[in-house]
C-alpha cells in the first residue's frame, strides 16, 4: 500500500495537479485519466525535436522515429505477456481496434452464425458487432445482468452453441466496474471453436494483463485509460489468427510491392497498420508503461480499492442512494443515483465546486433500458485521487442535495 507521502510524490509527477490551485477534483477518470509530466515533455520533445515520418526515409530522423515505434511495440509486448511483436498492432484506440476486428472477421462469418456480447457493454463494443450481424444475416445475441449486475453466466452457457463464432466481452465494465469472470468464458468459447475478443480499456491500469495465460484471441485498450496520450490505441490479436485477417484499411506502410496489376501486401504487424502512425503518442506511452511498471499495478489496485470501500462506505450513510453494485467484485469505478435526484442536476452542481464527476448512461443505453433508469452518477478513482478529496466531494455532495431538496 502507498503511504500518504508516496501518494503526494504521485500527484506531483501530474502537472494538472501540481498546479492545481483552485483546488479542483478529478473524479472522472474512467473515461481518461491525466497524463504524468514525463508523458507530456516526452510528446512536447519529439514533436520539437525529432519529429518524423516513419518508415519512409533514409535520414537520421526517420531511422529514430522507426527505432522508436519498434522499441515501444516491444515493451507493449512485454506489458501484456505478448508471444511475438507482431500481435501488438496500433491503432487510434479501443473504438478502432473492436471496429477493425469486426471489418476483418465479416467475410468469415456466415449466415446464421451467431455472435455474443453482453448488456453491460460500452456502446464501442455493441454498434460494430450489430453491423457486422446485420450485414451478415448473423445472430447477435446478448447475455443478460443479474440482480448484482453481473454476467449471467448460466444464460451465457446456454447461448453458446457451435453457431457461436465470435464473442466480445468488457474485462471491467464501464459502468458499475464489475470485474466480468473473462477466464471462465474464454474456456466456454473455446470448447465450441470460438474466437474470443476482450475490451481491456478499464482492466488495463488496474489489472496485471498475461495474454498467453488469458488465452483471449484478441484484447484491446486505449492509452488514455492509462495516464498516457490520447489518439492511441492497442489491438492484441494472436499472430496465427491475424496471419488470415484482411487488411482493415489500405494505404502507405502495409504494403511489399504495389503495381496497377496488384498489390502483394506486407505482413504483420503493417500489414493492419495503413498510414501514418502517432508516433508522439507512440513514444509517450513508454514514459506512462514506465510510470505503471514503477508504481506497481498490483499496488495501484490496492490502493484504489480502498479508495472504493472508502467512498461506499461514507456514501452509504446518505438516505436514498443506491449504489450499482456493492455486493458485486469492483474496481475503481462507483455508480450510484440518489432518489428524486436527476443524476445531471447533480453533476452540474458539482461542477462549481470544481469537482469532475460523469453522469448519464456512460455510453450504455441498452444497459439503462435493462435496469430501467435513466443513468447514473459516476465516480471513478486513479492512483492520484485521495482519501481527503473523497471527504471533500461527500461534503459538496450533501450541500448539493440540500439545494435540490
Amino acid at each position: 500500500m502507498f503511504s500518504y507521502e508516496e501518494i503526494q510524490q504521485i500527484r506531483n509527477q501530474f502537472p494538472m495537479l501540481k498546479n492545481n490551485e483552485n483546488k479542483n477534483i478529478y473524479f472522472d477518470n474512467a473515461a481518461t485519466t491525466q497524463k504524468t509530466v514525463q508523458v507530456i515533455n516526452t510528446i512536447k520533445k519529439y514533436s520539437c525535436n525529432l519529429n518524423s515520418n516513419v518508415n519512409r526515409s533514409v535520414h537520421f530522423l526517420d531511422k529514430f522515429t522507426t527505432n522508436s515505434l519498434e522499441l515501444n511495440r516491444k515493451h507493449m509486448k512485454y506489458f501484456i505477456n505478448a508471444k511475438y511483436r507482431e500481435e501488438i498492432i496500433f491503432t487510434t484506440g479501443t473504438t478502432e481496434s473492436i471496429n477493425l476486428i469486426a471489418f476483418c472477421i465479416s467475410k468469415f462469418l456466415k449466415k446464421s452464425d451467431d455472435i455474443i456480447i453482453s448488456h453491460s457493454e460500452h456502446h464501442s463494443n455493441i454498434i460494430p458487432w450489430q453491423v457486422l450481424s446485420q450485414k451478415n444475416n448473423a445472430n447477435l445475441k446478448v447475455i443478460p445482468v443479474n440482480s448484482e449486475g453481473a454476467l449471467n453466466i448460466r444464460v451465457f452457457k446456454k447461448l453458446m452453441t457451435k453457431k457461436t463464432k465470435f464473442i466480445a466481452i468488457s474485462h471491467v465494465t464501464n459502468t458499475f466496474g464489475i470485474i466480468n469472470p473473462i477466464n471462465k468464458i474464454i474456456k466456454t468459447a473455446h470448447k465450441q471453436n470460438s474466437l474470443v475478443l476482450i475490451d481491456g480499456s478499464q482492466a488495463i491500469s488496474q489489472i496485471t494483463i498475461d495474454v498467453q495465460n488469458l488465452d483471449c484471441d484478441f484484447y484491446v485498450f486505449s492509452i488514455h485509460k492509462m495516464y498516457g496520450p490520447t489518439g492511441l490505441g492497442i489491438l492484441y490479436g494472436k499472430k496465427q489468427i491475424l496471419d488470415k485477417l484482411p487488411p482493415y484499411k489500405c494505404g502507405g506502410g502495409m504494403i511489399e510491392k504495389v503495381t496497377f496489376r496488384q498489390t502483394l501486401l506486407a505482413g504483420l504487424p503493417f500489414k493492419l497498420e495503413a498510414g501514418t502512425q502517432n508516433m508522439a503518442g507512440i513514444i509517450g506511452t513508454n514514459k506512462a508503461l514506465k510510470f505503471l511498471l514503477n508504481c506497481s499495478i498490483i499496488k495501484v489496485k490496492s490502493y484504489e480499492t480502498k479508495l472504493l470501500k472508502y467512498a461506499i462506505k461514507i456514501l452509504s450513510n446518505i438516505n436514498g442512494l443506491q449504489i450499482y453494485y456493492k455486493n458485486s467484485k469492483l474496481t475503481k469505478i462507483l455508480s450510484f443515483n440518489i432518489e428524486k435526484i436527476h443524476s445531471f442536476d447533480l453533476g452540474k452542481l458539482l461542477t462549481n465546486y470544481g469537482i469532475a464527476i460523469r453522469t448519464g448512461a456512460h455510453c450504455a443505453q441498452p444497459l439503462m433500458e435493462y435496469l430501467k433508469i435513466t443513468g447514473t452518477i459516476r465516480i471513478s478513482f486513479a492512483i492520484y485521487n485521495t482519501i481527503e478529496e473523497i471527504d471533500i466531494f461527500y461534503k459538496y455532495l450533501i450541500k448539493c442535495l440540500e439545494l435540490l431538496s
